[in-house]
Order: C-alpha cells, then sequence, then structure tokens
C-alpha cells in the first residue's frame, strides 16, 4: 500500500479540477495545467478532494504509480495557487547576469555571452547583476530551466567559481600546492 496514494488532495478555493479520460485538469488563479491519467489509477472528486485509489491491485505497475499520480496533482494545484520558483547565484569575478526582454545574458568567464530564452510559461528576475530567480506554475520545468542554466557553468570544486543555487554548499578541494606541502 502507498502511503502517499492515500492520503487525499485538497482542492483551496478558487481551483478548478476537472477529471477526463485522458487527464486532468487544473485550473487556477496563475493559470492553467494538465496532468495525464495513468491506466491502473482511479482519481474521483469527494467532499472537494481528490481522492485516488488502484483499479486492479494485482496491475504491473498500478501500485508504483499510484503515488506519482497523486503527487503530480499535487504538485498542479501548488502550482496554480502559489507558484513555484528557485533561485541561483553567479560565482566569480567577472561573472554577471543582464535580463534582456523576457531572456537571460550571462558572462560567465566564455569568449562569448550566453543567451537563455525563457520557456513558455517560465519568467526571469535579476537581483542585482549576480541572482537569478526562475519562476513560473509548472514544478518540472522551473527544475529543468533552472538547472539548464546551472549547467552552463557548474560550481567548479577549487575555487567555487560557477553558477549555484542559493542553498547549495560546494565542496571544496585542497588544490596541489597544498597536498604537496602537507
Amino acid at each position: 500500500m502507498s502511503k502517499l496514494g492515500k492520503t487525499p488532495v485538497d482542492i483551496p478555493n478558487g481551483v478548478e479540477v476537472k477529471i477526463e479520460d485522458d487527464f486532468v485538469k487544473i485550473k487556477g488563479p496563475k493559470g492553467e495545467l494538465s496532468v495525464d491519467r495513468v491506466t491502473g489509477v482511479d482519481i474521483d472528486l469527494k467532499d472537494n478532494q481528490v481522492v485516488f485509489s488502484v483499479k486492479d491491485e494485482n496491475a504491473e505497475n498500478a501500485k508504483a504509480y499510484w503515488g506519482l499520480m497523486r503527487s503530480l496533482v499535487q504538485n498542479c494545484i501548488v502550482g496554480v495557487t502559489e507558484g513555484f520558483s528557485k533561485e541561483l547565484e553567479l560565482v566569480g569575478i567577472g561573472y554577471r547576469v543582464e535580463k534582456v526582454d523576457e531572456n537571460l545574458k550571462l558572462f560567465v568567464g566564455y569568449s562569448h555571452d550566453v543567451i537563455v530564452k525563457a520557456p513558455d510559461g517560465i519568467t526571469f528576475d535579476v537581483e542585482g547583476n549576480t541572482k537569478i530567480k526562475v519562476s513560473g506554475i509548472d514544478k518540472q520545468k522551473v527544475g529543468q530551466t533552472s538547472a539548464e542554466i546551472r549547467a552552463i557553468r557548474k560550481p567548479e570544486p577549487y575555487k567555487g567559481k560557477g553558477i549555484r543555487y542559493v542553498d547549495e554548499i560546494v565542496r571544496r578541494k585542497q588544490g596541489k600546492a597544498a597536498k604537496s606541502a602537507a
């Protein structure tokens, strides 16, 4: 039994959930999202809650997808009410970021500027010239976009330079000179 799948998802005021044959539509104040339904998992609306159950206990992947469906619907409900965001920071001498229209222009030590285009539903905010805030209603898109920005210049372990998440801890290495002296 899935502990996560058993718990129903509460529907807050202002959020509308529609269950259709192939997907679940969630509409709220910030926008509209949909989740593809997984075969083997039943979804019902009861008392302003979304309830999940397994159709066939012996089905191969039904139990595995039970908790997944609940998490996906929960993330959509949170997304259309509150939204999601991730914050990145640039660490290094001369590293900076500018917002050009809806896109980002990164100066991170390459011989050229790196331009990151904002996908649909994603907005960039720049604080100062070293902090980036990626926000949107789709949790997967926000995480994927911020991971792609981080991959442009990952934090390196010797000086700690690069693009990192605000709460990320970069483990530092000593380097050659410090090792040979010991």
